[in-house]
């Protein structure tokens, strides 16, 4: 839980958890023609778009982030997205 510090005092602010089931079916939207959808909700916005714009790298990268979906978990949950 991060802390806001505002006029003095301390208040925790929630922070947003990212679900793997959920980017798992966002990554199953590549299927569609909505590649990228997963990597912009894991924080990686620019990849995101690169993925929706080329349909997933051509579908290679789509498919590659299947391997890759657990550490972008780990990488959005400490706060490391671009």
């Amino acid at each position: 839980m991060h802390e806001l510090q505002r006029g003095g005092e301390t208040q925790p602010v929630a922070q947003f958890t990212k679900n793997l089931g959920l980017a798992y079916l966002l990554w199953c939207a590549g299927f569609f023609g909505l590649a990228g959808l997963h990597r912009i909700y894991m924080g990686k916005p620019a990849s995101g778009l690169l993925w929706l714009f080329t349909g997933g790298l051509c579908g290679l990268g789509q498919l590659a982030d299947v391997a890759f979906m657990p550490r972008m978990l780990a990488d959005a949950q400490a706060g490391r997205g671009w």
